[in-house]
């Protein structure tokens, strides 16, 4: 009787330590993103891109921007949250946020898409926005993709007047592609040479994401300089 006594004091003070230490523990805080971090000017991207309650987006690469995107084009639009397929399979642990999102009844106009970089869009886009990933295209886990090919198909994929709209981090001028793969950069006037080379017109740029004390050599991910890099957002549209 004593051990039986013993083993449901001992059980009892086990569950409690349990039970307060799961009570104390904090929930996780979701990912800082557009609507949470000022930092990322999410508001003035969003302006900037002409994002309007109706619209139908496709973020490539999808992430931060997708709650504020779901916000701003209400019930009536659609927000296609694009991973493709070789960023699941280098970072499988991309896709489970992704997917959490839109099955929250919140953001029902959110539908979460993971093919191949190389295939087709959605049609009838008002709008393609890739951030900061735009560089990945030519980057080996990539696949790389077709970038030509690519680019064509947002144009095939906006409507008329549409925009395409790349967010990244800029590279030394006259870099090219060198700076892609080693420290995630890309010089602005490749991006402009092959997205027009697609059919787009260079439409504006904002300097709102702009640092020129970035010296444009260091990896974005160097403490020194995260979140603070020196970003071109660049829109191109599809002629009417």
């Amino acid at each position: 009787m004593k051990r039986t006594i013993a083993a449901l004091s001992a059980g009892l003070v086990l569950a409690t330590a349990g039970f307060v230490v799961h009570a104390q523990a904090p929930a996780p805080k979701p990912p800082a993103d557009a609507l949470t971090d000022p930092a990322m000017k999410g508001p003035e991207v969003l302006a900037f891109i002409g994002v309007k309650p109706g619209d139908r987006i496709a973020d490539i690469v999808a992430g931060r921007f997708v709650r504020a995107e779901s916000a701003k084009v209400g019930p009536k639009g659609k927000v296609y949250a694009v991973m493709p397929a070789e960023v699941l399979k280098a970072h499988p642990e991309v896709g489970g946020m992704l997917k959490t999102l839109a099955a929250d009844p919140q953001y029902a106009n959110v539908e979460v898409l993971n093919p191949p970089i190389n295939s087709p869009l959605p049609a009838k886009l008002d709008a393609v926005f890739i951030r900061q990933n735009y560089h990945d295209l030519h980057d080996k886990f990539m696949g790389p993709a077709d970038v030509p090919a690519f680019n064509k198909a947002v144009f095939a994929a906006l409507k008329p007047g549409g925009v395409y709209v790349v967010l990244d981090h800029a590279a030394v001028a006259g870099s090219g592609l060198s700076a892609t793969d080693t420290i995630h950069r890309i010089d602005p006037a490749t991006v402009k040479a092959e997205v027009t080379a697609a059919g787009f017109k260079f439409d504006g740029e904002s300097a709102i994401l702009a640092n020129p004390a970035d010296d444009h050599t260091k990896m974005v991910f160097d403490p020194a300089i995260r979140g603070k890099t020196d970003q071109f957002l660049y829109r191109f549209r599809k002629p009417k």
